[in-house]
């Protein structure tokens, strides 16, 4: 996005108060930290699974469960990102 005289989005907008509340930052790091974890560690056991001996029909299958499970992990932290961010845009209004 363009801004005039070379200022930063941030500066562009003025003085905007914060809208997230002490409690909201930690809370939104730890969420997104969790999701991050369980995605690298998701990855990590794609990798090996790839990188096996194993017939690529049984790595395949293996794959598919691991990206299911992952799926299954991860839904409850990304309804809760959802929260979060409504709860957000709740306090920007």
């Amino acid at each position: 996005m363009p801004t005039t005289s070379g200022q930063s989005p941030r500066s562009a907008m003025g003085n905007a108060p914060r809208v997230c509340p002490s409690n909201i930052q930690p809370l939104l790091q730890s969420i997104l930290a969790t999701l991050a974890d369980l995605d690298l560690v998701h990855e990590t056991e794609v990798a090996i699974v790839r990188n096996s001996t194993a017939d690529e029909w049984l790595k395949q299958s293996v794959i598919r469960r691991l990206k299911e499970r992952h799926r299954e992990r991860r839904a409850p932290y990304v309804r809760q990102l959802a929260a979060v961010e409504e709860r957000i845009r709740a306090l920007a209004a």
